[in-house]
């Protein structure tokens, strides 16, 4: 079995365990994330739904992220995935979720946000993380460190523990 596919039946455990459901919010990993957590069986019992809102429109119709931030701080940035966490939780319910925005490339990257940025955050329903990442590679390869990372800090934030400390 995979790493992406490990973590996310450790995730499923451990929300299992809490009773407790998590929502996606992707850009960058076009509903990768939603992906890996679904490929486990019995995932309709823990995972509630998946936003893939790769349009700056997208994002405001359905996770009421403030379409000013697009303009003064861009799609790539703390404020724009914390907003999106927020937004995924208030339309699903559940209290966990993960939220990614990113420059996977090959195109697409700026001296201030090179290819390969990626900006997570994760929240439980109280607390908020988020942390800026510079993963290294091809598309596809900053694609699966994002779902990993991702995957990763949803357990450590279930542990209660902070999510991008690992």
């Amino acid at each position: 079995m995979d790493r992406i596919s490990q973590l996310a039946e450790q995730l499923g455990a451990a929300l299992k365990a809490q009773a407790a459901q998590v929502t996606t919010a992707e850009s960058c990993t076009g509903g990768g994330i939603a992906e890996a957590i679904t490929r486990i069986p019995g995932s309709s019992a823990w995972f509630e739904a998946g936003y893939v809102t790769y349009s700056n429109a997208q994002k405001t119709k359905q996770l009421a992220v403030c379409a000013d931030f697009f303009a003064s701080v861009g799609a790539v940035s703390q404020e724009v995935v914390e907003a999106m966490v927020r937004g995924a939780q208030a339309n699903s319910g559940a209290r966990y979720a993960v939220a990614v925005s990113g420059v996977a490339g090959p195109d697409g990257g700026s001296a201030k946000k090179p290819v390969g940025t990626v900006w997570l955050a994760w929240g439980d329903g109280e607390r908020l993380f988020s942390v800026r990442k510079q993963f290294p590679g091809s598309r596809d390869e900053v694609r699966r460190q994002t779902v990993e990372t991702a995957l990763a800090g949803l357990l450590r934030l279930l542990a209660e523990e902070n999510p991008f400390m690992g």
